[in-house]
């Protein structure tokens, strides 16, 4: 499994992002792509250390500018607010979740699956676990943004119906339910203690895929269920 601590770090020059946002030809380069998905990225880095240090409210998008070491106008190309800033945040976690659900979708509901499944949502977890931390600190701007809270709430969801079968009942649903949220709070509370985030990746993978494991006799127990 591939293993990244937060988001993507690489600056970009001011003048490069001035050229972007000013519609220089030159920025229409592959080169220059990559410099505006860069400096993006860095600037989300930024913010949520920001947003974690001070607060949604206590931070200005020109400290964050500041702390960049770029202009302003080179910050405003990318986000308008703080908001954009969050809803990009949440919009990329989601895009990460909706590969996630087509892969699961497209693959057969078996012990398997599910496994890699799994693993592959500790991934996204183990990504932005600074992303999540902040959002948790900052929890009453968030519920401010419904679009967003609504897209953190339905992405565990819509996993979940693709793990589990059409007519599992209520019993099974729950667990699956209850081991993504386990993913989450085991890794949340073990990240800053382990030593090693690819152990503690695998232990907690590891303990998912058998916590999720379907009981013997279970979908017998359907309609008693549901």
């Amino acid at each position: 499994m591939n293993h990244t601590a937060g988001v993507r770090s690489a600056a970009v020059p001011d003048a490069q992002a001035d050229a972007v946002s000013a519609g220089n030809p030159a920025a229409d380069s592959p080169t220059d792509t990559r410099t505006r998905t860069d400096t993006r990225a860095r600037i989300q880095q930024i913010a949520v250390e920001l947003f974690t240090e001070h607060g949604y409210e206590g931070t200005s998008l020109r400290e964050i500018a500041e702390r960049l070491g770029v202009t302003k106008a080179a910050l405003y190309y990318h986000f308008k607010s703080k908001e954009d800033i969050i809803q990009s945040l949440v919009e990329d976690y989601q895009r990460q979740m909706d590969s996630l659900v087509d892969l699961a979708r497209s693959e057969p509901r078996t012990a398997e699956t599910r496994r890699e499944i799994l693993a592959r949502y500790v991934d996204i977890v183990a990504e932005r676990d600074q992303v999540f931390r902040m959002l948790h600190q900052n929890q009453a701007v968030l519920n401010t943004m419904a679009s967003a809270v609504r897209t953190l709430k339905t992405g565990p969801r819509r996993l979940v119906d693709q793990l589990v079968e059409p007519d599992a009942p209520l019993r099974e649903r729950a667990r699956m339910m209850m081991v993504l949220g386990a993913i989450s709070v085991g890794w949340m509370y073990l990240a800053d203690q382990a030593p090693d985030r690819h152990e503690l990746s695998e232990i907690v993978s590891g303990l998912a895929s058998e916590f999720a494991r379907c009981e013997p006799g279970l979908s017998g127990a359907v309609s008693s269920q549901r």
